[in-house]
């Protein structure tokens, strides 16, 4: 399975939509709060091409986006076969 990390904030809504399902397909991941550490969102925006919103999911080296791809990802049946690319 690819390793995936998200980063996030820990108040942000759709921050925890992406997250219930990552955790209800049972997918590990490694969440990266930006809120603490400045350099951490400088780092999210360089991987993500300047998207400075949240949260921004990366499935191994493929930038998904946001939560709204994640799902779209999801809907279309091309969520688990990325995950286990």
């Amino acid at each position: 399975m690819q390793p995936v990390e998200i980063y996030l904030t820990r108040w942000c809504p759709f921050c925890s939509r992406a997250i219930m399902l990552l955790e209800h397909k049972g997918v590990s991941y490694n969440a990266i709060d930006v809120d603490t550490d400045p350099t951490l969102r400088q780092t999210m925006m360089q991987r993500a091409n300047g998207r400075h919103t949240v949260p921004q999911i990366f499935i191994g080296e493929t930038h998904v986006g946001g939560c709204d791809e994640l799902f779209a990802l999801e809907r279309r049946g091309e969520l688990d076969p990325l995950l286990a690319d």
